[in-house]
């Protein structure tokens, strides 16, 4: 009867464990890592958290996913020490990575993890009579933070048809969930929003309110590409925020960078549990529909980080690393 009693309490103690090895999958030896995201009305913060708990929970690694001020703030945050990993759009981490525009000198003590999706470039007001973007001269217009890059996204935009941000509209400093409630009470006619939509802010905006989004032709988005490569022709379906039409816009890359002194293990790992477990993530987030390998692994303005090559490596996907 023991050697049955002991015989049972082995095979219980095998199976445990090799359920909690199917559980911990990915690289061993994970640790700890603060992940900045965005702002609490943002798609960064929100489909950030969902990736990190995934990541957590089905690896070795652990992430605690925060509020940032955005992408430029999220490089810094890297450079100084302060985080691990961070989302930022495809055009502010080249910019950071040749130092320019929003960056003074270059910083390139970072590598990319993976490209996730598109966020559209939107320009959300509550004026039916706001149709193109040249119609927003003279207007009070939310241009996202000071130096973030959603305001220079702003300027792109407005220098294609021809409007300068400081002399031919009326540019206010907002982040998006203060946009939102400056729309709301009338403060501005229209706020530059660069998310993956559907946006939180913009969701709960719409779900009291008419929502209207300036679109963008596609002359203006040859001569907006022509300025920088890293914006695509991006369309938002009218089910989204139940406007009339559908409407088409530009949009860039929502990419995960790593500090360059981040394990290999840890960034195999975050690849590991956001790929490995799409369906569970899509079913938390809408965003998790956009995660694709083959566009994870097309950002080509900042190399890889070594756990990422490995991880698209054994995928048979080749990525340019350090």
């Amino acid at each position: 009867m023991k050697k049955i009693v002991s015989i049972a309490l082995v095979l219980a103690l095998v199976l445990a464990f090799a359920a909690f090895a199917d559980e911990k999958a990915g690289m061993p030896g994970g640790t700890k890592l603060i992940f900045t995201t965005g702002g609490a009305q943002g798609t960064y913060y929100g489909f950030g958290g969902v990736l990190a708990g995934k990541v957590g929970e089905k690896t070795s690694t652990t992430i605690t996913a925060i509020t940032s001020g955005g992408s430029k703030a999220n490089i810094e945050a890297m450079d100084d020490g302060d985080a691990q990993l961070g989302f930022v759009q495809s055009d502010v981490g080249a910019y950071a990575y040749r130092g320019t525009r929003l960056f003074d000198d270059k910083i390139t003590n970072f590598s990319t993890v993976a490209n996730l999706y598109m966020e559209q470039v939107q320009i959300v007001t509550l004026d039916p009579s706001i149709k193109t973007v040249a119609d927003l001269k003279g207007k009070n217009v939310s241009v996202g933070a000071a130096g973030s890059g959603v305001y220079f996204n702003a300027v792109d935009l407005l220098n294609v048809y021809g409007l300068d941000i400081d002399k031919d509209i009326k540019p206010t400093y907002q982040s998006f969930g203060d946009s939102v409630e400056a729309l709301q009470d009338g403060k501005i006619d229209a706020a530059f929003i660069v998310a993956g939509a559907p946006t939180t802010a913009v969701t709960s905006l719409a779900a009291t309110r008419k929502v209207y989004l300036v679109g963008v032709d596609d002359e203006h988005i040859l001569a907006l590409r022509s300025v920088s490569p890293y914006y695509d022709k991006n369309v938002i379906m009218k089910e989204v925020y139940n406007t009339e039409d559908d409407v088409f816009t530009v949009a860039v890359g929502a990419v995960v960078i790593a500090r360059d002194d981040v394990s290999e293990a840890d960034v195999y790992n975050f690849l590991y549990g956001v790929f490995e477990n799409k369906d569970e993530i899509t079913a938390a987030h809408a965003k998790g529909a956009d995660l694709n390998l083959s566009f994870a692994a097309s950002y080509i303005a900042v190399p890889y980080h070594k756990g990422a090559v490995k991880y698209f490596s054994e995928k048979g996907i080749k990525v340019s690393g350090k």
